[in-house]
């Protein structure tokens, strides 16, 4: 599973979704999608203008998390 830490990054850097879509042209409803954690499946375009714009690598985008084995 992966786990999506834009909604973290945007916090840490006072940015809105709004912020993102106008200056990247990303929809927002992709953007509100993977703040929210619900987006099923993501352009790598997409994650590459993320990252660009974020001044970021795509491991501190996204992260593997394990699921738990009962």
């Amino acid at each position: 599973m992966l786990k999506c830490h834009l909604s973290k990054l945007m916090g840490e850097k006072r940015l809105k979704i709004s912020d993102i879509s106008r200056d990247t042209g990303i929809n927002r409803g992709t953007l509100t999608r993977l703040y929210n954690e619900t987006a099923t499946r993501v352009d790598l375009e997409v994650i590459e203008q993320l990252c660009d714009y974020l001044d970021i690598p795509v491991g501190e985008l996204f992260e593997v998390q394990k699921k738990k084995v009962d």
